[in-house]
C-alpha cells in the first residue's frame, strides 16, 4: 500500500458537513428541505399542544395569547409554517410517485457506467416544486392581504 495516500476520509465538518453543498444535486436539496420542514412541523405540533393547553389558565390568559399571535411577527411565523407544510406535502407526493415507479423509464442493464433515473423524473420534480411555489405564494397572499 502506498503510504502517500490517505487511508480514510476524515470528516471534521460537523453540522456544516450535513448541509455542505459541494456536489449536491437539486434532489439532495429537496431531501434536506424535507427533513428540515418535517422537524419544523413536529416542533409546531408540540408548541400547538402547549398553546392549546394554555386555555386552562382562563379567559384572560387565552385572549392575551391570541392577541400576541395576531401580531405581525407571528403572522410571518404562520406563513413559514404554511410554506413548510405545503413543501413537505408536495415533496412527499413527488417521493411517493417516484417510489411507485412512475417517471422512471424502462429498466436498463446494469453495465458500467451506470445510468441513473434522475434525469428521467427531474421534469416531474420541477413541475411539483413549481406547483408548491404557486400554492405558497397564493396562500401567503390570503394570509397577508385578507
Amino acid at each position: 500500500m502506498n503510504s502517500n495516500k490517505p487511508t480514510a476520509y476524515n470528516n471534521r465538518l460537523g453540522i456544516k458537513g450535513w448541509v455542505y453543498a459541494g456536489r449536491y444535486t437539486f434532489e439532495r436539496y429537496l431531501y434536506l428541505g424535507h427533513r428540515v420542514s418535517g422537524l419544523g412541523l413536529i416542533a409546531y405540533m408540540v408548541l400547538h399542544i402547549i398553546e392549546t393547553a394554555n386555555r386552562m389558565r382562563g379567559v384572560e390568559a387565552w385572549q392575551g395569547l391570541m392577541a400576541l399571535f395576531a401580531s405581525w411577527p407571528f403572522k410571518i411565523i404562520e406563513y413559514l409554517l404554511f410554506a413548510m407544510a405545503v413543501f413537505h406535502a408536495m415533496n412527499g407526493v413527488r417521493l411517493l410517485v417516484t417510489e411507485l415507479g412512475f417517471f422512471l423509464g424502462k429498466p436498463r442493464e446494469p453495465v458500467y457506467p451506470y445510468s441513473t433515473s434522475i434525469k428521467r423524473h427531474r421534469p416531474l420534480t420541477f413541475v411539483i416544486m413549481g406547483l408548491a411555489a404557486m400554492i405558497i405564494i397564493l396562500g401567503g397572499s390570503s394570509l397577508f392581504f385578507p
